[in-house]
């Protein structure tokens, strides 16, 4: 099993569907005000602050000095922030078990608050399933940063080539192959179990 592809997962967009959208859209009475929201004020870039290791408690005051008229609905972004969650991505689910049935060790690197990273553990059973995460709130580095796959491949001993990483996001993807390991742009988990198929691992076909 020495030669086989280390498979490294990201979590969001690849095992669960995770989307501010679906919690803006309770807050809010039209989808274009909870859009106006998503795109001016509970952002994306303000999200990766979280990512990259801001506290909540702490974020969510700062915001809510600059916009007070919306204290309610940014303090709901972290009281109310499982809500963001949609399901189970549940075929790759089934592919990470299928792997850890053939004793392949799993990993994951993930842009991830470590509060709410922490908060998951005791309800995504397949977390505590894999041989090591990086977490990018731990780390104080967000992909694509080239800098948390190298961490990832220090921190476990393997060469980049040995590894397969797998995103929903293509910059990440060009960003680990550029460090050197495989990439796959996850679509969805047909397309995922093929191009691991392809690399070697030992799964199904479907």
């Amino acid at each position: 099993m020495n030669d086989t592809i280390i498979p490294v997962f990201d979590l969001g967009g690849v095992f669960v569907d995770w989307n501010p959208m679906y919690l803006f859209r309770k807050l809010f009475e039209s989808e274009e005000d909870a859009l106006w929201f998503h795109q001016n004020i509970c952002t994306s870039d303000w999200n990766l602050e979280f990512d990259a290791g801001e506290i909540y408690a702490e974020g969510v005051a700062k915001l809510i000095t600059r916009f007070p008229k919306y204290w309610r609905e940014i303090q709901a972004f972290d009281l109310r922030w499982k809500e963001t969650l949609g399901d189970f991505i549940h075929g790759t689910v089934d592919i990470h078990n299928e792997l850890i049935e053939q004793d392949i060790p799993t990993f994951a690197i993930t842009n991830f608050s470590w509060e709410k990273w922490v908060s998951c553990l005791g309800e995504w059973p397949f977390l505590e399933k894999f041989d090591g995460v990086i977490v990018s709130g731990l780390e104080g580095l967000v992909k694509p940063d080239p800098r948390i796959y190298r961490v990832f491949c220090e921190r476990y001993g393997f060469a980049p080539d040995s590894c397969v990483f797998i995103d929903d996001s293509e910059p990440n993807i060009v960003a680990a192959r550029k460090f050197g390991m495989h990439g796959i742009h996850f679509k969805e988990p047909a397309q995922l179990r093929a191009e691991l198929i392809a690399l070697g691992l030992p799964l199904k076909a479907k």
